[in-house]
């Protein structure tokens, strides 16, 4: 196993995992929030982080019987799995989906495979097209990755790539911008990434030629396809993290609180707090941040009022216009008082 030469997020190689030691941790922390939350309602779980699709499908359906002995799962519950072409085969596909997976995500990232190569990928585009058509053919709802703005990138590589996937017959896309981070493999080298101005240009042609509407920043689905997991954290509602590197926002007795896992950290944070998150979150979906009386509290109306070539309401959300989402980064700091 190795970690991709862009990757900043929390992960480790580990050539012999101790799968049994890691179902048992997840468990635990799983009992720990069923005693502290009770028999909730669960209408989402993402298997995200690393590449869980490497756990044996065993692993899984501990954790999945834990989950439904925990709290109540919703009989339409979303279960996302992530997966990167080369680690999952029909086989374990299968055995995921028995327990409960109906929506996986793949980690394509390029339709090239020299770019793939470049990308530190162990796989390359005919074995992810191979996945992508067997869990179609299963029919699970299927997410692609894909990463654009490489170094030498320009406009009509986008271009081209937009059509390719078009070709795939998705019904959600997420389209991520390279970005170098500091202690990665890119960040030790000297690359030559396109300008702004190009990135600027690149990510606004994508809806142009992309078949799928733009729900948020980097995701693009058909209406009705939208990730159901991530809309939920977009809008506030409360969810809690777990296992390594897992962090979640956890409402109890009116109040928030910011966890990781179930020992790490447990701290209650302010209502400004939250409603200033909600404001960053909301802000990257194209349907915008509801204007709830704790968001309206701390947003500057003045400004708001004076920039409406850059942001604008119907009275309940607050969005940006086209041109306001190329400086959303900007705009947040504006917005709050």
């Amino acid at each position: 196993m190795s970690k991709c030469n862009y990757c900043a997020f929390y992960s480790f190689a580990c050539s012999n995992p101790d799968w049994e030691k890691y179902t048992n941790d997840i468990c635990d922390e799983l009992r720990f929030w069923s005693e502290k939350l009770g028999k909730v309602d669960v209408p989402t779980i993402f298997f995200g982080g690393g590449t869980p699709s490497l756990m044996p499908v065993s692993g899984f359906e501990k954790i999945m019987d834990c989950i439904n002995d925990c709290f109540h799962v919703l009989p339409n519950c979303e279960i996302t799995l992530e997966s990167n072409p080369g680690t999952i085969d029909g086989d374990n596909l299968s055995g995921f989906v028995l327990n409960g997976v109906n929506r996986l995500s793949i980690g394509v990232q390029s339709l090239n495979d020299d770019e793939l190569k470049f990308l530190g990928r162990r796989h390359d585009v005919k074995t992810a097209i191979n996945l992508l058509n067997i869990a179609n053919n299963m029919g699970l709802r299927v997410n692609a990755d894909f990463i654009y703005g490489l170094p030498n990138q320009n406009v009509d590589d986008v271009v081209e790539l937009c059509r390719g996937i078009n070709n795939l017959g998705l019904s959600h896309v997420s389209m991520y911008e390279l970005t170098i981070e500091k202690n990665t493999p890119f960040g030790k080298m000297n690359l030559n990434m396109p300008n702004n101005e190009t990135m600027a240009q690149m990510y606004s042609i994508i809806p142009q030629y992309l078949s799928l509407p733009r729900y948020e920043v980097s995701n693009y689905a058909k209406p009705g396809d939208e990730c159901r997991h991530n809309l939920n954290i977009w809008s506030g509602d409360a969810y809690i993290g777990i296992g390594r590197g897992g962090a979640g926002r956890v409402y109890v007795d009116c109040a928030w609180y910011d966890e990781m896992g179930a020992n790490e950290r447990f701290e209650k944070i302010s209502n400004e707090t939250r409603a200033t998150e909600k404001i960053l979150t909301g802000m990257r979906t194209m349907r915008g941040v509801k204007l709830d009386e704790d968001v309206k509290n701390i947003l500057n109306f003045d400004w708001i009022n004076s920039h409406q070539d850059l942001v604008e309401t119907d009275g309940e959300y607050l969005h940006t216009t086209n041109t306001g989402l190329l400086i959303l980064d900007d705009i947040i700091v504006d917005l709050i008082k």
